[in-house]
């Protein structure tokens, strides 16, 4: 048996069934209980995109991220789905590596699979050359994207101040007499790009000028980090302070200075980004900034929310970060 059926058997439309097994406050009670009757007596299983029929809904949202293995990125999707089950919403996941026709392909397949709205994850979804596929997904299903910005109609934006935050790491250094500030990062995404801003801007205002030799990008591996620092340190290139663009170059930062007999933070102060659940696991437990991921998970999808509800939202919305201070730096 079919969500054909139980219409026939009821009398009435698939839609007012598929009203009824969504919850549905639009149909009449009379109408209601004998469509659950007959679906009880049939031992009926609904199925999802059966659900969907007669009310363009599959609750049914889609998450795009880049690498799910990646600790920043697994706790936002963790968070999301969460947040999407309290509002009765299903999800599916894909991981699309960061090919750009890797993503567009897994953008077709969720808008094939006709999920209500998409999530991505993370600014490396911005493309610098293309974002048209990010576009026509916005031109079918509302698009939100989570620290990242596109400015396309039917897409909204939560993000972190991350230039801010960077910014203010650099200020903070510097009055504890911090001069020489060796800054690591990966990728040059949307992200990666306002931090180092914040990091260069921070070092400006306080008259000193950013340093080639301090800015230090490194492929996101523990061992080649490790082999970076110990690289600048062989050639006595002295600094005396780190900050990370994520904590793990921070960490592996910590594990590099120490090899060599360095204290921290009585020798040099260290800083992550992310404040993932690595801060309090490390030794010394690393200071980090707060990118508010939860929150801005949490604020994505109630923007999501608003947005199936018909209210007016902002396409746009920045979040401030907070340093947490640990043991690595302390104000």
């Amino acid at each position: 048996m079919n969500i054909y059926d139980i219409a026939d058997k009821a009398g009435v439309s698939i839609a007012t069934v598929s009203r009824v097994l969504n919850g549905s406050p639009n149909v009449s009670p009379k109408t209601k209980d004998k469509i659950l009757r007959i679906i009880e007596e049939e031992g009926y299983t609904p199925n999802v995109f059966a659900r969907g029929l007669g009310l363009n809904t599959m609750k049914m949202i889609g998450i795009l991220c880049t690498d799910v293995s990646d600790i920043f990125y697994a706790k936002a999707v963790s968070v999301v789905e969460n947040a999407l089950r309290q509002y009765g919403y299903d999800s599916l996941l894909c991981s699309t590596g960061y090919k750009l026709g890797d993503k567009k392909k897994y953008i077709d397949l969720l808008l094939n699979k006709r999920v209500d709205a998409i999530v991505l994850i993370g600014s490396v979804f911005q493309e610098e050359s293309d974002n048209s596929y990010i576009e026509h997904a916005a031109s079918k299903v509302p698009t939100i994207i989570i620290n990242g910005v596109v400015d396309v109609p039917n897409t909204y934006s939560i993000t972190c101040d991350e230039y801010q935050a960077m910014y203010n790491n650099v200020i903070s250094l510097v009055k504890k007499g911090c001069h020489d500030i060796l800054y690591l990062y990966d990728v040059e995404s949307s992200s990666g790009i306002q931090k180092l801003n914040g990091y260069k801007a921070g070092l400006k205002d306080c008259g000193l000028a950013p340093s080639a030799r301090l800015i230090l990008q490194v492929e996101k591996n523990p061992t080649t980090i490790n082999e970076a620092v110990i690289n600048l340190l062989d050639k006595n290139i002295h600094f005396s302070a780190v900050l990370a663009s994520e904590d793990l170059f921070a960490i592996k930062a910590c594990h590099a200075l120490m090899s060599r007999g360095y204290r921290i933070p009585e020798d040099i102060s260290v800083i992550g980004f992310n404040n993932s659940l690595l801060c309090e696991c490390a030794w010394p437990k690393l200071t980090s900034v707060d990118s508010m991921v939860e929150t801005l998970c949490n604020t994505g999808i109630s923007v999501l929310r608003d947005v199936f509800d018909g209210k007016t939202v902002t396409h746009k919305m920045t979040l401030s970060a907070h340093l947490v201070e640990r043991d690595t730096f302390k104000q």
